[in-house]
């Protein structure tokens, strides 16, 4: 038997203008001139230029006084402005949505784009078609195109192809055959392209080099027979089969270091192309840091004057009149939408100025000086503590924002980081440890370079009380490789 039961609970949800803020605040300045002209396009009350006065405001309120007695149902949707979060995100109010709105998580992190060229697969078709190889060697060559992955490399199994083309498109060939067209493709450019693993891309692009040169012959020997070797840096071992001089040899290395082991990461993949504009300027006039915003980031915005002569004109109509009180409401959204937009712009303003000033007072020797060695070890509840705001918001800030200085252009991130303490009983900064870390390795000997564990013992003697695994993560996070791969004639 079935049973009815009332069950209370308390929900926490977002409004429509605190999710207009989190989007707004965590785009950078380039993205923001993209975002509003998308909103001036799609709200009608909102326009470019000064602010009004506020009688705007004062006569929509005496609006939403008038028509309070109207509760129809076909307005009771607009009145529940407190939605939940995952129904918004899929609602058609445009007004309140952002570029990159979505149920995907990462939707947030993808890049916008700012240039796009042909794509590396239409790159290679268009070769594919000067080929004229016959309607079944082409259907072949497009399915091997079409199985290159983003770095130019094709990782699936021959037969693997040979089948899909055999149930998806009733092409029955061999291992053989394809392999036969694998060929041709590799021949495409750009050089290396289609290789099914890294050996096989350097010989297609040492094969393409003048093959007379006895460094190139050198080269594609050390390849073909010594692979193994060469990426493990036994150079000497290398050097004594070939029976070859030391100059030889490093003019041999130069040749095939300088190949692209990523052919399809190159520029004619289309790929993303993006440009810094900074969110922040600071100022260092005689000792005194003058913080301002990019002023992309404070547009004038304000509600249209044709709006605010229809809300005088319907003062004046019919209020029963159900096509005036749809017209009204149509207002009353697109004014409340602009008014939200405006009001998120300038809070973003203020967040971005509070957040950005309490970095630079924390780091306020390093904008002086600009001394790396006067960071100041640094993390997001520093900050959320100082500007009496949550976490989330400090990390929306510095996550894709920039400043810019007398010393440069630098990320809001790369003032971040952890402490390590010294013999002295003081913090440093982990930023301070990695220049020191790469100082020492840029000095080393290069054929013998220092180990993890030289180089603690080196970072210890200068008082810094660090471990060989932070010297390890340091070392990574600076993407430099272990102490053999560093190893040079």
């Amino acid at each position: 038997m079935q049973k009815l039961s009332l069950n209370q609970a308390l929900q926490q949800r977002l409004s429509p203008q605190q999710i207009q803020f989190i989007k707004l605040l965590q785009i950078p300045t380039f993205e923001l001139a993209a975002r509003i002209e998308e909103e001036l396009e799609i709200n009608p009350a909102l326009e470019e230029g000064m602010d009004l006065d506020n009688d705007i405001q004062e006569q929509k309120d005496e609006f939403d006084d008038d028509y309070d007695e109207y509760s129809d149902d076909e307005f009771a949707d607009y009145n529940d402005h407190d939605i939940d979060i995952d129904n918004y995100l899929h609602d058609d109010y445009s007004g309140y949505k952002m570029q990159g709105d979505g149920s995907g998580g990462d939707e947030d992190d993808k890049e916008m784009p700012i240039m796009m060229v042909d794509s590396l697969t239409d790159h290679l078709t268009t070769q594919l078609s000067f080929l004229r190889l016959g309607e079944t060697k082409e259907a072949i060559g497009n399915q091997l195109i079409g199985s290159i992955e983003s770095d130019g490399y094709i990782r699936r199994p021959m037969q693997a192809i040979v089948n899909d083309l055999a149930f998806t498109q009733g092409i029955y060939t061999t291992v053989e055959e394809v392999e036969e067209v694998l060929k041709s493709v590799q021949t495409f450019d750009p050089a290396g392209i289609a290789a099914r693993d890294l050996k096989e891309c350097l010989l297609l692009q040492l094969d393409r080099k003048d093959v007379s040169d006895p460094r190139v012959q050198n080269a594609i020997r050390i390849v073909d027979e010594y692979f193994d070797e060469f990426s493990k840096k036994h150079y000497e071992k290398i050097q004594r089969r070939l029976n070859i001089d030391d100059e030889t040899m490093k003019q041999t290395i130069a040749i095939i270091t300088k190949l692209n082991p990523k052919p399809g990461a190159s520029d004619e993949d289309g790929a993303i192309v993006q440009y810094l504009m900074p969110d922040f300027i600071l100022v260092n006039n005689n000792g005194k840091l003058e913080l301002m915003l990019n002023s992309k980031n404070a547009p004038e915005l304000r509600v249209s004057n044709s709006f605010h002569e229809m809300l005088e004109t319907y003062d004046k109509s019919d209020k029963n009149n159900k096509v005036i009180k749809e017209t009204v409401t149509f207002i009353k959204q697109k004014l409340d939408s602009a008014k939200w937009f405006i009001d998120a712009i300038k809070q973003r303003q203020q967040t971005l100025l509070k957040t950005m000033q309490a970095i630079v007072d924390y780091q306020r020797e390093f904008f002086l000086t600009g001394d790396e060695s006067k960071l100041k070890p640094m993390i997001l509840k520093d900050i959320a503590n100082e500007i009496e705001m949550d976490i989330s918001t400090v990390s929306r800030v510095a996550s894709s924002k920039s400043v810019q200085t007398e010393y440069g252009l630098y990320l809001l991130k790369y003032f971040f980081s952890e402490g390590i303490s010294t013999e002295s009983g003081e913090d440093a900064s982990s930023r301070e440890v990695k220049n020191i870390l790469k100082e020492l390795i840029e000095n080393e000997p290069k054929k013998s370079p220092l180990s993890d564990d030289k180089l603690e013992k080196y970072l210890n003697e200068k008082g810094y009380n660090i471990a060989r695994r932070t010297v390890a993560k340091y070392r990574e996070q600076l993407n430099i490789p272990v102490a053999r791969l560093r190893k040079q004639l």
